[in-house]
């Protein structure tokens, strides 16, 4: 876990392949990451089969889910898969989770109503947390039943791997609104949000502090992890990085009032986002997941991240971890962009 320190994690775009992860593992970054759908509007792949790839094809760095999308898996099968993944990768899975919803073909396709995905996944995580513990589960909820269910994770006999990691992998909850909140200060190992600017970090570290207390749960001393899903552009030329940025995203973001690009996509020279990456550190983010909003060269911006941006960045002078900033929290729906 980074603990107090920054780090850099990288998004594997378009798709999971071998020699760009074995580039980006030659890199000082420490983790790698994708996301999928069931359904996919575009010839892109599934959240698990992706994970697995990632775990095949690395050695070194942390392998997670941006996101995994809960309420359209049944717990027991995800629980099972992710276990052995983690036993294979040698402890190595981390799973970040979201609720979804941009997508209702998705849901209506698994049997699964959008209004339910909140309640669905809180039930999720208590299952996986559960299961992951070893012991048998006997559980009954609104909407999964189990009796005596005991999961045994792979084994891996005559390996000299480390196995999987004791509890299950962590559990990192993603999104950018209070539900999301509540749900990492109460259950999650981290909090990882995406399209979020500097002021917005900071005001959802103060909200899920608030839950965490109310919830008697001490962060600090749970080794909780600050993350930030980053899309950017980081180029030699700071102008190409930020038509990489209007191409890749703004047919979804680019009419929104304000510049909203520019305050939650850095785009530019390395020195450029490492000044606002800066910017994301006071704010209290520790993890920085780098997801290259460009359609080409990907690897250029992971590349330009890890040897050029990292090293400009640094902890605030006063030297303390995210759970002694000072920020005020916003009501549930008031954080935005």
């Amino acid at each position: 876990m980074p603990g107090n320190r920054i780090v850099f994690g990288a998004a594997a775009l378009p798709e999971p392949d071998r020699a760009w992860l074995a580039a980006a593992e030659r890199l000082p970054i420490e983790s790698v990451w994708q996301g999928g759908h069931i359904l996919p509007r575009t010839g892109t792949g599934e959240v698990i089969t992706r994970l697995a790839l990632m775990t095949a094809w690395t050695e070194r760095v942390r392998v997670g889910t941006s996101i995994l999308l809960a309420p359209l898996y049944p717990p027991v099968i995800i629980a099972k898969q992710l276990a052995d993944l983690d036993v294979h990768s040698g402890g190595r899975i981390s799973v970040g989770v979201g609720v979804g919803g941009e997508f209702p073909q998705e849901f209506d396709a698994v049997g699964v109503p959008v209004a339910e995905r909140g309640a669905r996944t809180d039930e999720t995580l208590d299952i996986l947390r559960a299961l992951w513990s070893g012991e048998p589960v006997t559980h009954h909820g609104k909407f999964f039943h189990l009796d005596e269910a005991k999961l045994v994770p792979v084994e891996l006999r005559g390996a000299d791997r480390p196995g999987g990691r004791p509890g299950g992998p962590p559990l990192l909850i993603s999104g950018r609104k209070g539900p999301a909140m509540r749900r990492a200060a109460r259950v999650g190992d981290g909090w990882m949000p995406y399209l979020m600017s500097p002021d917005a970090y900071a005001r959802t570290v103060g909200t899920v502090r608030k839950h965490a207390v109310a919830a008697g749960r001490d962060l600090e001393k749970s080794g909780f992890e600050w993350m930030m899903y980053v899309y950017c552009s980081i180029r030699p030329d700071g102008d190409r990085a930020r038509d990489d940025v209007a191409s890749f995203l703004g047919g979804a973001y680019g009419n929104k009032p304000g510049g909203m690009l520019e305050r939650v996509a850095p785009a530019g020279t390395p020195e450029e986002v490492a000044a606002r990456f800066q910017q994301y550190v006071d704010a209290g983010v520790r993890h920085f997941i780098i997801s290259p909003a460009a359609h080409e060269d990907t690897l250029e911006v992971i590349t330009l991240a890890a040897r050029e941006v990292l090293p400009r960045l640094t902890l605030p002078a006063d030297g303390l971890s995210v759970d002694g900033l000072s920020v005020d929290g916003l009501p549930a729906d008031e954080v935005s962009p």
